[in-house]
């Protein structure tokens, strides 16, 4: 398993010694995601591992926002952070393998994802193009404005070839916010969408 929590341990072993994980986090044999969680060093180098985390330290999760954006070459910029929404709280979290935030929205709007296989025929949940901007013009609302939409520097190709319009309206109306449907109209004027 590439990453586990202590609940799997116990699961195994119900008489495990939990000190072993903080004398195998010193000894390097194992990696502290976050509380509870953990993986083998060995996966600090293979690619889309740093996702399928990600995915497994915050459940219910899926990758969005400005990592699922820069994965379909929407945005230009390299990002640092692993962007992902939740139902939980919102939470951030840092690790060897990288930065992780989580924003919350409402459970019934975690929709509009796919599931991904990686290496070893792993999978993670990943927004489709149309839902991360979704998410990231509902949780970041200050994108109100022409400027500020062309600040985002969306890969135009990619908005007029592979962006499905059809799809981001459905998701749209599975939002049921006025505000978000305003911004979306002035993405689509900035955009000549």
């Amino acid at each position: 398993m590439a990453c586990f929590n202590t609940h799997q341990v116990y699961a195994w072993n119900p008489n495990f010694d939990r000190n072993n994980f903080v004398r195998w986090v010193k000894k390097g044999l194992l990696v502290r995601l976050r509380q509870g969680y953990y993986a083998v060093p060995e996966y600090e180098n293979k690619p889309d591992f740093t996702l399928f985390f990600a995915n497994r330290i915050c459940r219910p999760s899926y990758i969005s926002l400005h990592t699922a954006l820069a994965f379909y070459g929407i945005i230009p910029e390299a990002v640092v952070q692993i962007t992902s929404v939740t139902s939980l709280k919102t939470a951030s979290f840092q690790n060897e393998f990288g930065e992780y935030d989580y924003k919350s929205i409402r459970e019934e709007l975690m929709f509009g994802y796919d599931f991904k296989t990686i290496a070893n025929g792993q999978s993670i949940k990943l927004a489709r193009p149309e839902q991360a901007l979704l998410d990231l013009l509902y949780l970041y609302p200050f994108y109100n404005s022409e400027k500020e939409m062309e600040e985002l520097r969306l890969d135009e190709d990619f908005l007029q070839d592979e962006l499905n319009l059809q799809r981001l309206e459905n998701y749209l109306s599975g939002f049921k916010n006025k505000a978000l449907k305003k911004r979306v109209r002035l993405l689509k004027s900035s955009y000549s969408l």
